[in-house]
């Protein structure tokens, strides 16, 4: 029987937080209320306690739809550490120990089980979850539900008829990553749109945002992680092959890198996911599938070897970075190919013409983010609906680009393509702007173009301002017809009505150039050499406590916990309650032990 009733008792006995962040009690007040919920908080917010507060003061069960295994066990790990007892039911446990965890929520033995959606929709479970008749279903991840979305899954999809088989419980949905297109469609298939939308800021200021056209793959991949050694983080490739080139790669310089995409098998997958979870300075080599949900707060940076799907996905898979607010880094690289990639991604998904038409213009969105000449924090958050001073965090504010008059050369390239009957890619083109002899301009004839040999300009700074006009919509890459260049109408103004086109010199930088200060680097938290090895002390203890539970060492304490005890250096039981973090079920299970070694 709980003795606490109110969402702070809980907060504070059971979580070990004297106050709520901003925008949780706002949610928890509403579930408590009884509405249906829907909030867009960034990644590292705390939407967890936005529903495992209110679960613990519901006199019925509450039910968190999950979407990944590993999320359901390290969320129950960090629960159970804080002595809040949990219920999960999934396939990577026996038949025996599901059971067991149906019993314990049934009987009333716990408040909370996590389900899969693919678990929870099956006609069995159904039926015997109107006899626990739920107070509330969590929907995590929730961006998955809506077809709008960057991430949907058909699994999620189903979860419209929850409040329709469940009309008097109340549904609270959870996500980082939504624009209003999608909050509005999310809203819609889990309650109709009858429910509070709550969005709580999209701004990650911790996180340095980076993005460069691709010149060697490799080469900047290591140029990038030489600034990140003894760090964890995520690389971000496009295909199942890459993870394994990549990880070698790193490998082979020394970082503890290890690949993960759905090719390998099950067993792999979990190994190298729960070292990642649990080891320091690993660094995973993932397809885009890997990190949703993943609840790992110490990652110091994600790095995208291709380019992401859209905004939303570039966001969800940048906030798996900096969760515990520390200063941490996004890097991105890109060609022209990984463009014509994702078109042609979109046009062989089987969507309806509509969805595909949503689905490039969120990559246009994303190209105009990559080419930006201005503050990427603002062109993002704009993307969002908010608005942002200059953040003085990303490579445009530290090394503004400079911007010249490429008229001449845009002329050239667009009458190249015009001229040739916008039939033909990109190498072709350039060659005839360029008046390359190439067999294939013999064959064609195109020599006696007018706009054969019109600019002289080196073929990769062509390739940079092809790049930039098809991000900047003068030109489209039509996938249908073999990925062939086609004028957009403000390919004609500069062609036709004498407008100017200005663009960022694509002149490849070279040695010498401003170097971007990385918010690592510039980090430094406020402590003196004892402080700075007392807190390594306190994390080897920490990560023994991890080993023997074989969990991550999060669900031990945070980083931030960890610093505040250094802080504070705490000398009893009082003491170290009053430390963020820390309640009195952890503090039973492993205060005294950090007790005395802050003591030494």
């Amino acid at each position: 029987m709980l003795f606490m009733t109110t969402p702070l008792d809980i907060l504070s006995d059971q979580f070990g937080h004297n106050a709520f962040r901003p925008g949780q009690a706002e949610i928890v007040d509403y579930i408590l209320e009884g509405r249906n919920v829907l909030a867009v908080m960034p990644t590292g917010a705390g939407k967890s306690i936005c529903y495992q507060v209110p679960s613990q003061l519901l006199d019925k069960p509450t039910v968190v739809i999950s979407p990944l295994v590993a999320l359901m066990d390290n969320q129950a790990a960090g629960l159970r550490a804080n002595g809040v007892p949990v219920a999960s039911i999934h396939s990577g446990q026996s038949r025996e120990e599901n059971v067991a965890q149906w019993k314990a929520i049934a009987s009333g033995q716990t408040k909370l089980l996590y389900l899969s959606p693919e678990r929870l929709m099956q006609p069995r479970m159904l039926a015997a979850m109107r006899a626990l008749d739920p107070a509330l279903f969590v929907v995590d991840e929730a961006h998955c539900v809506s077809k709008w979305g960057p991430a949907f899954r058909p699994e999620y999809g189903d979860l419209g008829r929850l409040k329709e088989m469940f009309p008097n419980a109340r549904v609270a949905a959870f996500t980082a990553t939504a624009d209003e297109a999608t909050r509005k469609d999310i809203a819609s298939q889990l309650f109709k749109g009858q429910g509070e939308v709550i969005v709580h800021g999209f701004d990650r200021p911790n996180l340095s945002l980076t993005v460069a056209p691709l010149s060697n793959r490799t080469n900047q991949l290591l140029d990038w992680m030489e600034a990140q050694r003894g760090q964890c983080g995520i690389v971000y490739c496009l295909s199942r092959k890459n993870t394994e080139k990549y990880a070698e790669v790193l490998r082979d310089k020394g970082y503890n890198a290890l690949p993960y995409h759905a090719g390998l098998s099950a067993e792999v997958r979990f190994e190298n996911q729960e070292r990642f979870l649990a080891e320091p300075a690993v660094i995973i080599v993932a397809t885009i599938a890997f990190g949703m949900g993943i609840d790992k707060s110490n990652v110091r940076f994600v790095y995208h070897l291709n380019l992401p799907s859209s905004l939303e996905a570039y966001y969800q898979e940048i906030g798996r970075a900096g969760r515990d607010g520390a200063p941490s880094e996004t890097g991105m690289i890109y060609a022209l190919d990984d463009i014509r990639m994702r078109r042609q991604f979109i046009s062989d998904d089987g969507s309806d013409s509509d969805h595909q038409m949503r689905e490039h213009r969120r990559l246009d969105a994303l190209l105009g983010y990559c080419e930006a000449a201005k503050c990427r924090r603002q062109i993002l958050m704009a993307y969002f609906g908010e608005s942002s001073e200059p953040c003085g965090n990303c490579d445009v504010c530290q090394n503004p680009p400079v911007l010249i008059d490429a008229t001449d050369a845009a002329k050239a390239l667009f009458g190249a393509i015009e001229q040739t009957g916008q039939r033909f890619g990109s190498g072709h083109v350039i060659a005839v702007a360029r008046g390359d002899e190439t067999d294939r301009i013999k064959q064609f004839n195109h020599q006696d173009l007018p706009a054969f040999g019109q600019a002289k300009q080196p073929k990769p700074w062509f390739q940079g301002l092809l790049r930039q006009a098809v991000a900047l919509r003068y030109l489209n890459v039509n996938m249908e017809a073999y990925g062939r260049l086609e004028l957009l109408p403000k390919a004609y103004d500069i062609l036709n009505a004498g407008e100017s086109f200005m663009c960022k010199d694509p002149t490849v930088k070279r040695a010498g150039s401003k170097k971007v200060i990385r918010a690592a680097d510039r980090y430094k938290p406020d402590l003196n050499s004892d402080d700075t090895e007392l807190l390594s002390r306190l994390k080897a203890l920490r990560m023994d406590f991890a080993r023997q539970l074989g969990k991550p060492a999060f669900v031990v304490f945070s980083d931030a916990t960890l610093i505040d005890m250094v802080s504070r250096k705490p000398e009893n039981r009082a003491d170290m309650l009053d430390v963020s973090g820390v309640g009195p079920s952890k503090f039973d299970r492993f205060g005294e032990a950090f007790l005395a070694e802050i003591k030494g």
